[in-house]
């Protein structure tokens, strides 16, 4: 069920044929993860965030580099040298507070995939 804040946070989306009220309760109860938060996922995570999917995972291994910063919209100069992961949810936060995220400094592979996806 949303909340009046989220009722008024998204009404964008929910008077959208086909989106809804109900629309908007899946994407709340939706957990998505996108792997690297980088040129691709920077954006990635914006969107998924302010659409309001309820809980995002994140896994990057890298950290924010002077190179990164003309393409990798989630990361500034004073976030040179930090994990990605760790820069990236707190820009996200700060756009969408009740999302739940998990950052994850690890490799997507084999070995550990089945613990990362759960």
């Amino acid at each position: 069920m949303l909340t009046e804040q989220e009722r008024e946070r998204f009404m964008r989306q929910i008077v959208m044929p086909g989106i809804g009220e109900e629309g908007q309760e899946i994407l709340k109860n939706a957990k998505v993860l996108v792997v690297g938060s980088g040129g691709l996922g920077s954006p990635a995570l914006y969107y998924l965030t302010v659409a309001g999917v309820g809980e995002i995972g994140i896994v990057d291994t890298d950290v924010v580099s002077l190179s990164n910063l003309n393409r990798q919209i989630l990361h500034t100069e004073t976030d040179l040298q930090r994990p990605k992961v760790e820069s990236a949810v707190e820009k996200l936060q700060k756009l969408d507070a009740s999302i739940r995220f998990h950052p994850m400094q690890v490799y997507l592979a084999e070995n550990n995939a089945q613990e990362i996806l759960t």
